[in-house]
């Protein structure tokens, strides 16, 4: 612990002489003494400080920390962007920067020091630039660009769009331009606005089309409408499409009587045929894989879909036809080797099936997994850990991006640390790529050392892959809810790969991704007390709560491993709605038809990490068929 008088002194010592080489212990309290210099807006002490941190892997972070709150220092801001461009904060500190010149009203300087953004507000606040500096036909141009999306822009948008309401360039085309993408995002609020901006008359078709869009099944009355031919067809043809994704059997019923005296362009009635086709693979409606086939168009998801559609029905031969319709990459991949052996299997060609099984099981993944379960096999992991010499790793560790890494570590600042992190990888080859990867992991940052592994595209270093962290806290957990160890390290390397502060875009928290309302729901079956869903961040508390709602979602269905995984994953009512109505379904079919993309790759996902696990820990309590028992009807 540092005491305010030792801070003082070394602070002393820096105002004396700057070019004294301080100890790293030094130099981290000098650079705690100028964050709060920063914060207190005290200037010249910051400045004092700062004079003698120049060769501390910090330094350019100060600078950026300081300037970020002075941004009137605009040669200041200058010297820096330049000085410091490949550093991750000059990009924070030019948008920043950017956004203080626009509030300030400083529109030449502004289109001076503007690139190209990804930034909404700053491409609106460059057009509205544009126009203050007389450059209109420009600023025209580029607010229709910004205008014509589905979605709102933000009020930076605001004086620019209220210009080009007024110009020549926004004529009711483009409005209907506009609803029409607002509604093919499901945007009703902006598809509502752009209505009011509609001519009087026209504002009733609009109405139309939002009602249809809200209600779908307002479809069956489109005799009735009073719009134009080419009005009814369109309205109709999103009104046929809404009704599919909501109920995929009354839109067939209603597009077989009716897509004959609608008429649509042949694209847009192959794209509702495909999407209805499609709607039914996902139900396992056994009219969907000769409807698949039918389509004129076969792009990706119609050649997959048309697989599983032929599987959920165990129509051997028909799965077989489509699997023949792959491209030829699709059919080197080993999902769709596996389901081609199986299919030879069923049809009575073993030689073929026993070929590729040979080849697959070679394999560390989940399709290899299950093939060297059919042949009977022992797993292999084919452990090839990087081997780096250590003058390489030194020479990375000694790079001064490394250090900064070394150093936002330190003060736990683990999302600065991230971000230079990723910022300095970036920048390697492959080789440095693997070192960086290695030396992650002996610094115990294994999420960081797992992801930048894979950037490297190898795959062979399973130590490093699937480390065991937090291992004596599973093992407890695991054991208080009756879990295998190894199934909830394979949860855990899925869900977060062992990043205890990992947060989803749909607010999931921590090492096993609860979500809040979960983790109230569990510490309430636990009596315990619910303060803040951060208590989620807490390792010992979200391996608690995962363990045990993984465990409810097993006893719920039974003890069966897929479905209890599905469920973590999508939600038990989900789950429920994908069961077989009518006989059972092996587990692998099963598996392959989940309507989730997400939710499929999960499943089969966490039981590949569950057997390298298993393997890893030297247990032989069950193999992948004990995960894999059939699915029941619901």
């Amino acid at each position: 612990m540092y005491t305010f008088k030792s801070i003082i002194i070394v602070s002393m010592l820096m105002f004396s002489s700057a070019n004294w080489g301080l100890a790293l212990d030094q130099q981290r309290i000098a650079f705690q003494q100028a964050e709060k210099h920063i914060a207190a807006g005290q200037d010249n002490q910051f400045k004092a400080v700062l004079s003698g941190l120049e060769d501390y892997p910090l330094f350019d972070y100060l600078n950026y920390s300081w300037l970020k709150e002075n941004l009137g220092k605009s040669k200041d801001i200058q010297i820096f962007l330049k000085r410091y461009a490949e550093t991750p904060y000059a990009g924070f500190l030019r948008n920043r920067w950017l956004g203080y010149l626009a509030k300030q009203q400083q529109w030449s300087q502004f289109k001076r020091h503007y690139n190209q953004s990804r930034s909404q507000k700053l491409q609106c606040y460059f057009y509205w630039a544009q126009y203050k500096t007389g450059h209109y036909q420009k600023a025209m141009q580029g607010a229709q660009k910004l205008w014509m999306v589905g979605y709102s822009q933000p009020k930076a948008c605001d004086p620019l769009f209220v210009v080009l309401a007024k110009s020549q360039f926004l004529k009711t085309n483009k409005v209907w331009q506009r609803f029409k993408l607002a509604l093919k995002r499901n945007n009703s609020s902006l598809a509502n606005y752009l209505k009011k901006r509609l001519p009087k008359k026209q504002r009733k078709i609009a109405k139309l089309w939002l009602d249809v869009h809200g209600k779908p099944l307002l479809i069956v009355d489109v005799d009735n409408w009073a719009v134009s031919v080419s009005h009814r067809n369109a309205i109709f043809a999103h009104g046929i499409q809404r009704l599919i994704s909501r109920d995929p059997l009354a839109a067939l019923e209603i597009w077989d009587k009716r897509s004959k005296t609608i008429k649509i362009s042949n694209n847009d009635e192959q794209r509702i045929e495909a999407r209805l086709a499609l709607a039914l693979a996902y139900r396992k409606n056994h009219s969907a894989h000769q409807r698949l086939k039918n389509l004129d168009i076969l792009d990706e998801n119609v050649r997959l879909w048309s697989v599983r559609a032929a599987l959920s029905k165990q129509d051997w031969k028909g799965v077989n036809e489509s699997l023949a319709k792959l491209t030829g990459k699709e059919k080197k991949e080993e999902r769709w080797k596996y389901w081609q052996a199986r299919t030879f299997f069923q049809l009575g060609e073993k030689t073929q099936a026993l070929s590729l099984y040979k080849e697959l099981a070679k394999i560390r993944s989940y399709y290899g997994f299950l093939a060297a379960n059919y042949l009977q096999l022992n797993l292999h992991l084919q452990n090839n850990p990087i081997r780096i010499e250590p003058d390489q790793l030194l020479e990375l560790k000694a790079r001064q991006d490394f250090k900064a890494v070394t150093e936002f570590s330190f003060f736990n600042r683990d999302l600065e640390a991230k971000r230079q992190w990723w910022h300095t990888v970036k920048k390697l080859d492959k080789q440095q790529i693997l070192a960086a990867a290695k030396i992650a992991e002996q610094q115990g940052w294994n999420t960081l050392a797992i992801f930048t592994v894979a950037r490297a595209k190898h795959w062979d270093d399973v130590d490093l892959r699937f480390p065991f962290v937090y291992s004596e806290q599973v093992k407890k957990n695991a054991k208080l809810q009756g879990l295998d160890p190894s199934i909830v390290f394979g949860l855990i390397r899925r869900e977060s790969a062992f990043d205890k502060d990992a947060y989803s875009p749909v607010g999931a928290k921590g090492l096993m991704q609860i979500m809040p309302r979960t983790g109230k729901q569990i510490a309430r079956k636990l009596k315990e007390k619910w303060r803040t869903s951060n208590v989620l961040f807490n390792t010992d508390t979200n391996l608690k709560y995962g363990t045990f709602y993984y465990k409810q979602m097993l006893t719920r269905f039974g003890g069966h491993y897929a479905l209890a995984a599905a469920a973590y994953n999508a939600g038990p009512h989900r789950v429920k709605r994908w069961l077989p109505s009518e006989k059972s379904l092996p587990a692998d079919i099963w598996i392959e038809t989940i309507p989730f993309k997400e939710t499929r790759e999960y499943v089969a996902a966490v039981f590949a990490y569950t057997m390298i696990y298993q393997q890893r820990l030297g247990g032989n309590s069950f193999d992948i068929s004990d995960l894999m028992l059939d699915v029941e009807p619901g």
